[in-house]
């Protein structure tokens, strides 16, 4: 059986030792998150500090990286989040999975801290841990320009930027452009003052069948090719579901009060096209659907960013109540620079914006800066100042929650987030299974965590759905969870795992990449979701998590949806408890959330 290895790198004492992954561990967990959550459960233990010694990053690709499997070599980062305190899980593209992979692991355990910056050296036969003094303090693509120029051109990289150095609490793992954003986990490693990851390797795969994995790739590219969602992705990437969102009601605006942006059109996927300079890419995937854009004229003339995608799009448009394109390039392009996350980010920013409306915060005690709704640079400027914790960007570093407990003055009202983590671009009200998942996401607030593509697209797999409805969805919402949580052993892209083959060939090429006959049963892989999914249950569990922490923000539940006329308009969350008692009753968990002797049995988790 091809089970994988994996490195464990002490940057404490410098030791590094390498190690097999067990058959029954590969057979119960596959690879990728089902890895990273096994691991890191066994690894540490409660209570930990998040940026103490004690705490670990786990860096991982998925059991079909690096192949020729199209859509499948994305990676992720798995530590204790220093923004939640829960399990923290962020999925990142681009290249350095792959990478990953042809050095010839399945992942990398990060543990200690060093008492000066450094960063890592990773080839197939050795592992070195590099002075990054001079390094520290640069922004994310400087030092990926650096490495490549001192490493060669086989070389990728992971790093942070100066907001994971001064332990803004939602930096980003930066890749290219692409990032690692939720959860804080560049703060993580900011707080083990280790500044990047370089891999140099040459492309070599180990397949416990590679002939009949040749077969089911050529397969899953022919139907990849036909497929109008991939040809659709293809063409536009992220960069028009706000379209979508803001015709049904659901696009997030002025601090999640509106569902749809005045003149919205403005922001359609067609006016972001005519700033479009091209398409970049994961590796091995043919959609390209990082729409790159430019800056021509006006006060951001010059700033160029590969995205904003979706969330970012609206992450520097919808809080803020703006329609300036360019101001959305520019502020996606210094998020990447400094390596934040755009969601937390937009949404601390949208935060503050209300405060100011609200007159919780002065103009002194925004440093003088104007944060009326509309006014796109003083947005501009927040970025810097959380960026470089400076100013009120010092308050905002540290998340909305923790930014309204310091503020007081019932600024907690206002603090979009569940479990600590920010609300993402969909609205809960006019989406609930997407709510829904939000609130009882073991991450916290993510869409990507069981995208509600029924509410938002009309998908009808498993069924059809009321997107109004609530605890009648809760199979819809575990359905959509477990599904992530399998197809993210892979590591599917989220996309991707809408084109139409994961049901008939993912299994198959799991077979063929591990050796386990047990991966081509597709109950298998509904099984093995669901233990991924409990098993990081039981970790926020441990953490001190509970049924009170499953809750939307309390504007959700009290305050009526206002869409301008789309669909939803009055709506509320009307009966969250009831939700949760059938959610938790389906998942096999207590009325508290907490599963049961008879669950774990069946999950093997005992």
């Amino acid at each position: 059986m091809n089970t994988g290895k994996y490195i464990r790198i002490n940057l404490s004492n410098g030791k590094t030792t390498v190690d097999i992954v067990p058959e029954k561990i590969a057979l119960d967990f596959i690879g990728g998150r089902g890895y990273g959550i096994r691991y890191l459960y066994n690894e540490i233990t409660p209570d930990i500090d998040p940026l103490g010694e004690d705490n670990k990053i786990i860096i991982l690709n998925g059991a079909l990286a690096g192949t020729s499997a199209q859509a499948v070599s994305r990676w992720m980062v798995c530590t204790k989040s220093p923004l939640t305190g829960a399990f923290a899980r962020s999925v990142c593209g681009a290249d350095f999975g792959a990478w990953l992979k042809f050095a010839g692991y399945d992942f990398i355990i990060i543990e200690g801290i060093a008492e000066k910056p450094v960063y890592v050296h990773l080839t197939k036969d050795d592992c070195q841990i590099h002075d990054a003094g001079d390094l520290w303090g640069k922004e994310t693509k400087e030092t990926q320009q650096i490495l490549e120029q001192q490493h060669g051109k086989k070389s990728r990289t992971a790093c942070i930027g100066p907001a994971g150095e001064n332990l803004v609490k939602y930096a980003a793992i930066v890749s290219d452009r692409r990032t690692a954003g939720r959860c804080g986990t560049g703060t993580v490693m900011g707080s083990k003052k280790l500044k990047a990851i370089t891999i140099t390797a040459d492309r070599d795969i180990q397949l416990y069948d590679p002939a009949t994995f040749k077969e089911l790739a050529k397969a899953q590219a022919e139907v990849i090719r036909e497929s109008r969602a991939f040809q659709f992705h293809k063409e536009w990437g992220t960069t028009c579901t706000q379209n979508i969102t803001n015709e049904i009601g659901i696009y997030p605006v002025r601090n999640f009060r509106y569902g749809q942006q005045v003149d919205y059109q403005k922001i359609m996927g067609g006016e972001y096209r005519n700033f479009r300079t091209g398409g970049v890419g994961c590796y091995s995937c043919p959609a390209k659907c990082g729409k790159a854009h430019i800056v021509q004229e006006g006060p951001y003339t010059g700033a160029y960013s590969e995205g904003p995608e979706y969330e970012s799009i609206w992450a520097f448009t919808g809080p803020i109540d703006s329609t300036d394109i360019a101001a959305s390039i520019a502020a996606d392009k210094r998020c990447d620079d400094l390596g934040l996350d755009t969601i937390s980010a937009g949404n601390c920013i949208g935060f503050a914006y209300e405060l100011y409306e609200k007159g919780i915060l002065s103009k002194q005690d925004a440093d003088g800066l104007d944060l009326s709704y509309g006014n796109h640079a003083s947005m501009i400027a927040l970025i810097d100042k959380i960026g470089l914790r400076e100013g009120i960007g010092n308050l905002l570093a540290e998340g909305s929650l923790q930014a309204a407990k310091s503020i007081g003055k019932g600024a907690e009202a206002y603090a979009m987030q569940i479990k600590g983590l920010e609300l993402p671009a969909y609205e809960p009200r006019g989406t609930k299974a997407m709510g829904f998942n939000y609130s009882t996401s073991n991450i916290g607030a993510s869409h990507c965590y069981g995208y509600a593509r029924q509410d938002v697209f009309g998908a009808i797999e498993p069924r059809m759905t009321d997107r109004f409805a609530e605890e009648e969805n809760a199979d819809i919402v575990i359905f959509n969870q477990n599904g992530t949580a399998w197809k993210e052993t892979g590591i599917i892209c989220n996309f991707a795992a809408n084109w139409d083959w994961v049901s008939t060939l993912f299994g198959k090429m799991l077979t063929a990449a591990r050796g386990f006959e047990e991966f081509s049963d597709i109950n298998h892989l509904h099984l093995v979701g669901d233990r991924i999914y409990n098993l990081e249950r039981l970790f926020n569990l441990r953490e001190g998590f509970s049924r009170k922490d499953d809750s939307l923000p309390k504007r959700m539940l009290t305050e009526p949806l206002h869409t301008r006329g789309a669909p939803g308009e009055g709506e509320i969350v009307r009966n969250q408890d009831g939700f949760l008692d059938r959610y938790y009753q389906m998942r096999g968990w207590s009325r508290e959330g907490i599963p049961s002797s008879e669950k774990l049995q069946e999950l093997g988790l005992t």
